[in-house]
This record gives C-alpha cells, structure tokens and sequence, in this order.
C-alpha cells in the first residue's frame, strides 16, 4: 500500500502547478494533505478512483486537511480532543481494516514562540489520542508535524534553535512520541542520510541551495515497523514550500 503526505500551501494554487499530473504519476492508495486552505466547493477538479474526505477550518483560505483515498475507509473522523482543538480543520482520521490513518497539520509555534503554550498542549493530547487508536490497532501518523526532529533534520541546526519548529520544547515532545511506541519510518530506514529536508523558505533561494528542514512524517506504530517497504522524501516534486513524502506498507 502506498501512501503519500503533502503540504500543498493552498491547494487551489498547488492544482494550477502540477497537483493531478504529480497524483497521476505517484499512484498512491492513499493521498494525504495538509494546510488546503479551501472548502471543497471552492475548486472543481478530476481525481477519478478516489473518494474525497475534507476537514476545513471556520477561518476562510486558512489550514485545513483532506484525505483522498482508493479504498474506502470502514469510518472518517474529523478533528480530535478539547474544543480548542476543533476549529482548524487539522486532523482527520481514516480507519482502514489494518490500521488507523492519522493526517495530521500541526500547528505552528509561531513567531517568538508566541503559541508554545497551545502547542505544547496539542501536542500531549495528539500523543494522547494516537495511543488511545494505538490500543486497538496499530496507527499511520503523517503529515507537516511543523519539526525538526534532530539536528541531522535541518540545514542550520545552530542558527535556527529555538526558532518555531526547532525549540527544544517541539523536539522534546516528538522524542517523548516515538518513546511512546511509534517509529519515524524515514529515520528507521536511514538513521544517517543527511541533506533529506521536505519544507525550504522560499526566501534566500533555500530551496536552490538546499537549506531545509525535515517536518513532513510518517510515523507508524512500533508493530508496524516490520512492514516498512520504503520511505521517500520526493524533493524534486515542486508546487509548494513543502515536498510530498511516501510511505510504502506491506502485508
């Protein structure tokens, strides 16, 4: 099963750069996207073989997720948790037979870290829902999770700590997330790969130098990790800040 995960940065624009030819060829079961920016009624597009799940902020051409999958999902639940965590359209959850589905966008610490503290709290109770999903069947956590991870997952760790996204408040919080029994499957693969970024500024020509960070995932559950085929970062794939990554699962 091939799943892909992309933060399309306004999923309107992304259709007019590429979006259908770049679906054509990557032939997933499983498209997963983040930060859409759009209701569903706002663009009409062909994407045949695939049933269409939204999640929309209230906040007009703001974040927003969807999930457009081959196979149709046993159930689709939108958002999670506290009220507080409803109003951003940010998650959506697919169960399939084998597992849950998980498509997330986290949210962003913000300038001066000033939605740490909101940050922080999503991410204990994120952790807190996937373990819960986990309990019953193993779980496929993607999406732009807004960090790096460790140093090795950003062009310019020094200059850039404590920045949002690489706080070490963000990294903590992810490594108390795979502690938990999850795995970063592009990371299980290639503990040492370096220059493996998915999101470039598009200031300072990041992207034409390759200054990026990693903060694109695929994290599965612990009893999951034997079924890893492949993980990819598809950095030559251009319409967004972001690239899309690839999850390949098997029986």
């Amino acid at each position: 099963m091939r799943l892909l995960s992309w933060n399309v940065n306004g999923l309107r624009a992304c259709l007019g750069k590429g979006f259908l030819d770049l679906c054509a060829v990557a032939d997933a079961d499983v498209i997963c996207l983040q930060e859409t920016k759009m209701r569903p009624e706002q663009a009409e597009f062909d994407l045949p073989g695939y049933q269409r799940y939204w999640n929309s902020a209230d906040k007009a051409g703001y974040s927003g997720t969807a999930v457009f999958t081959r196979q149709a999902p046993l159930s689709v639940t939108y958002d999670f948790g506290a009220d507080e965590h409803r109003h951003e359209g940010r998650v959506i959850t697919a169960e399939f037979e084998e597992f849950y589905l998980v498509c997330c966008y986290t949210p962003n610490s913000k300038d001066q870290l000033s939605r740490l503290e909101y940050r922080m709290a999503w991410e204990d109770d994120i952790r807190a829902y996937l373990l819960e999903l986990d309990a019953k069947k193993p779980v496929v956590y993607c999406g732009d999770l807004n960090v790096a991870h460790e140093e090795i997952d950003i062009k310019n760790p020094k200059s850039n700590r404590m920045n949002p996204g690489f706080s070490d408040e963000e990294r903590g919080k992810m490594t108390e997330l795979l502690q938990s029994g999850f795995v970063d499957t592009f990371r299980y693969l290639y503990p040492d790969k370096t220059g493996a970024y998915s999101w470039w500024s598009y200031r300072f020509n990041a992207r034409k130098n390759n200054a990026g960070w990693r903060i694109d995932y695929f994290i599965v559950s612990e009893r999951l990790r034997q079924k890893i085929q492949s993980a990819d970062i598809w950095s030559e794939v251009t319409g967004s800040d972001h690239c899309p990554v690839v999850l390949e699962i098997g029986e």
